[in-house]
């Protein structure tokens, strides 16, 4: 099977990666951090960019493509640590109004935790009330968190989502631990030079492909057990690249200024969302 993308799909992938940089780069990102509202201008911009309409037909008023291309999209939006119920508002897009063109925020419960609540604008997938959802202290200052009674497991198409959102964020951080690595100097030399700092990287890079290559083949394939392990290949490129990074960065990494904790810290919330881990584990043990 041809894996290999197509003209078409890396100029979508550079065309999302071109709209966020100029859009949500990182003095919009620290803006979020610091005060942590769903921006509704960038939620509208993302709508008509065709980014929730990605998968409906044209004759519907979206783009027409694949699953294989959203992965691509939600790839970016990954790496680029875009807040808000995302995957939701996708998945919502021609059963809710106003969902695809950004209009209206859609948020789900996931396993009992629900993304984004307060700025939602429909909850689905959960108890017909969530007036007694309970806030919770989420550890990523940029996704807030409510529990509610447990609504079941996470839809897979939205497994593979929040999969590529995880390989967009481990490949942000590969990128950022190589860049120090080659502009930090230690002793007269790039702490790069080292041989325990080229070893971190040269994990994280296999991590990342590997990952890459489940997310992209469980796109094509849509076969549960290859979004199961699709699924698990990503966490831990995400959350061990982060922490990878992090430690490449050495002090530096540890300070509110860095964006290294920003992806762990993300990367810890997406795979804990909904017990998709868990699930996927599974899934594969049902598969073998």
């Amino acid at each position: 099977m041809h894996f290999q993308l197509t003209d078409d799909q890396r100029a979508l992938r550079d065309g999302t990666r071109e709209l966020l940089s100029g859009r949500f780069g990182r003095t919009a990102l620290r803006a979020a951090v610091d005060a942590p509202t769903l921006d509704r201008d960038l939620w509208k911009e993302l709508g008509e960019a065709g980014l929730f309409s990605l998968g409906l037909p044209e004759s519907a008023g979206g783009v027409g493509l694949g699953l294989a291309e959203a992965v691509l999209v939600f790839e970016e939006c990954g790496r680029a640590l875009v807040p808000g119920p995302l995957v939701a508002t996708f998945l919502a897009a021609g059963d809710v109004d106003g969902a695809a063109s950004g209009d209206t925020v859609v948020t789900e419960v996931f396993g009992g935790l629900v993304p984004w609540l307060d700025a939602a604008d429909v909850v689905r997938g959960g108890p017909r009330s969530t007036s007694g959802a309970e806030a919770l202290a989420s550890v990523d200052p940029l996704t807030p968190l409510h529990k509610v009674p447990d609504a079941g497991p996470t839809p897979w198409r939205a497994t593979l989502l929040y999969a590529a959102e995880q390989l967009g964020s481990a490949g942000r951080t590969l990128d950022m631990a190589v860049q120090h690595a080659r502009e930090r100097e230690q002793f007269g030399q790039p702490v790069g030079a080292f041989q325990a700092v080229k070893h971190l990287c040269a994990e994280m890079l296999v991590r990342v492909e590997v990952a890459r290559a489940a997310v992209y083949a469980a796109a094509v394939t849509q076969d549960p057990a290859e979004v199961a392990a699709a699924e698990l290949l990503a966490d831990e490129a995400a959350v061990r690249g982060a922490r990878d990074c992090l430690q490449v960065h050495g002090g530096m990494g540890f300070t509110w200024e860095a964006d290294v904790h920003l992806h762990l810290k993300r990367a810890w919330v997406r795979a804990e969302l909904g017990g998709r881990a868990r699930d996927a584990e599974e899934v594969l043990a049902a598969a073998l």
